[in-house]
């Protein structure tokens, strides 16, 4: 390989900081990135990684990656403080499956995004990847306006599903809620998912946050489904 290609190899390469305080999670973890040809650190606690950051704010940190249930600095707090330092770094977040309230708040917080335990290993690579390339753009002004523009071809009642869904409710909740059946809150939501082009609940909440949906829907006067 010639010196000039190793070079543009090098600068390429990621460097994640995987932070969680289960070893065997850290390990397997590290484990993956580095077989993807990323390198990877790893801390048994938000305090410990806020210890080994540099003076200088950590300009090279890399992406961080880190559990959002932890003792002590849980991830919520870790992303507060790294805001405070100025941290740039774009932080993803593991959550518990179907923990999609702790995810709203995460990026709300700060986070590039989130992942749900357990993952798939080529789904966290993809969303290690997007958030590396994400905080290499000028800016996420692009970004939030497609998200925005996709929002909007929602209908009141697609939109209004979402954001009760965005606070952690199941389909039975929502439905009780809007005073609708779950039958129909499983079509509205089908008809969401489909809309804004993604196949899941969890792309859906990150669209919907980059478009700065979210506030709370708890207050709504039920409307006819």
């Amino acid at each position: 390989m010639e010196k000039g290609n190793m070079a543009v190899e090098q600068h390429l390469r990621r460097r994640v900081h995987v932070i969680d305080d289960d070893d065997a999670v850290r390990r397997a973890v590290a484990m993956l990135l580095r077989s993807a040809g990323m390198d990877a650190e790893t801390y048994p606690s938000g305090a410990a990684f806020l210890d080994a950051l540099p003076v200088s704010g950590c300009a090279d940190t890399g992406c961080i990656l880190t559990d959002v249930r932890m003792p002590g600095l849980d991830g919520l707090e870790l992303l507060r403080r790294l805001k405070a330092l100025g941290v740039q770094a774009p932080v993803v977040i593991m959550t518990a499956h179907g923990d999609i309230a702790t995810a709203v708040q995460a990026m709300k917080a700060g986070a590039a995004d989130f992942v749900e335990k357990p993952f798939d290993d080529s789904a966290l690579l993809d969303t290690i990847e997007a958030a590396c390339g994400r905080s290499e753009l000028p800016g996420a002004a692009g970004a939030a306006s497609e998200s925005a523009s996709r929002i909007a071809e929602l209908s009141a009642r697609e939109r209004e599903v979402l954001e009760l869904l965005m606070t952690g409710k199941q389909n039975k909740e929502v439905a009780r809620k809007l005073g609708l059946s779950p039958r129909t809150i499983e079509l509205h939501r089908a008809r969401m998912l489909a809309k804004l082009g993604v196949g899941s609940l969890a792309e859906a909440v990150r669209l919907a946050v980059q478009a700065g949906l979210g506030s709370p829907a708890e207050d709504r006067t039920p409307e006819a489904g």
